[in-house]
């Protein structure tokens, strides 16, 4: 059917329903959604509004008016290729990097070009490059982007545009592959290795990210400070220092840029502030910490002294905004955007801090068709803060 035909069609079938069509009126039950969207709801003051979700390519992807109308009258859903597994995730400068460890790759949703790709999903011309099962995920400030793979047993580094780089270190020397993080200056990555119960290999394994030379361990199995129980991610904060999310342990600990401990926060429980079954965390531009719980069904944001400032979702059977059953992965980006994997709903939930409009900032329609990547945050935003 051509757009002609389309648009002759929609005009007729809004001719034959006898009415005009005007924007609804707000209602209670309306803003009861709304104040669900709001974190912390009302009457306190918001700080994040959830923003979006991204199932599959066709959120990224641009919409035609003949593909709208088309969906109209024939009430036809939008397609694209979906996530299967998705497990981490890491963002540069409105690129989505999500690991899926069913497909065996990682898939790259571009907001600025509205485009989608993939990463790994084949071998170079080397026959090098090809993931096994993507676990962790990091980009450093030039958006190279960091892939520690459970299969393959190695850190898989990839240009921001998915051309394979190289391989770090010996897949002898890992145990469980885990979460990886790495500096802005891209120099310095640290590798969560889990272990498993019959190793005492729990421990965070630091390289050189340029040479690939291993330069030191952080941690061993045990229970005291600087200790590790089943060790589940790491994070570089702003200042240098990194958080190792200390799963079988039910805790965060700190250290610095070489691994000296500094101090640690949570505990097993079900309160606030406490943890279940944590797996990610992430560090937002002001250096507080996100920790995604499993168990809880939610993340919960820390300031950088270990005290609780907010916790997000909640734990459901059935998806919707901040609603999750095996939420996993976590990243932050450069303008406070908070983005977070569930592996059941097999979906990424975007919230925005409130204090950024909603066209802002590196996924804001002000950035649409845009080339970002070398942009800081501030040369997109142009709105005033949302209210």
């Amino acid at each position: 059917m051509t757009k002609r035909s389309l648009v002759f069609f929609f005009a007729a079938a809004l001719a034959l329903g006898g009415c005009t069509m005007s924007a609804p009126k707000s209602t209670v039950a309306d803003n009861k959604v709304a104040d669900q969207l709001t974190f912390p709801p009302p009457p306190d003051e918001a700080r994040f509004y959830f923003e979006r979700s991204i199932h599959s390519s066709s959120d990224v992807m641009p919409d035609s008016e003949t593909d709208r109308l088309r969906r109209t009258l024939t009430g036809e859903r939008m397609k694209g290729e979906g996530l299967t597994k998705p497990y981490s995730v890491a963002v540069h400068h409105g690129r989505v990097f999500v690991g899926d460890t069913v497909r065996r790759l990682v898939e790259v949703y571009d907001f600025p070009g509205q485009k989608y790709f993939k990463i790994g999903e084949d071998e170079d011309e080397e026959g090098h490059g090809k993931l096994g099962m993507p676990m962790g995920l990091d980009v450093d400030k030039q958006g190279t982007l960091y892939v520690f793979d459970g299969k393959v047993k190695q850190i898989m580094v990839y240009s921001r545009d998915g051309k394979y780089l190289r391989a770090i270190g010996d897949p002898d020397k890992f145990v469980r592959p885990a979460g990886i993080a790495v500096n802005a200056e891209g120099t310095r990555i640290y590798a969560v290795d889990i272990g498993g119960s019959s190793s005492n290999e729990h421990k965070v394994m630091v390289f050189d990210a340029i040479t690939g030379e291993h330069l030191f361990d952080i941690g061993k199995r045990g229970t005291e400070k600087g200790e590790f129980n089943l060790p589940r991610d790491t994070v570089v904060a702003p200042d240098g220092s990194i958080y190792v999310v200390d799963g079988g342990n039910f805790r965060v600990q700190k250290f610095d840029a070489d691994g000296k401990f500094i101090n640690t926060f949570g505990a097993i429980g079900r309160q606030q502030g406490q943890f279940s079954r944590p797996k990610e965390a992430a560090v937002d531009p002001s250096g507080n910490v996100y920790v995604v719980d499993a168990a809880f069904g939610n993340f919960q944001i820390f300031n950088p002294a270990g005290e609780l400032l907010l916790a997000i979702g909640n734990r459901s059977n059935y998806d919707g905004p901040a609603r999750f059953s095996l939420p996993a992965g976590i990243a932050v980006d450069g303008d406070g955007r908070v983005y977070v994997v569930d592996q059941y709903f097999r979906k990424v939930d975007i919230f925005r801090p409130a204090a950024l409009a909603e066209e802002d900032g590196y996924i804001g329609k002000n950035a649409l068709g845009k080339n970002v990547a070398n942009l800081a945050p501030s040369e997109l935003i142009k709105s005033e803060p949302s209210k």
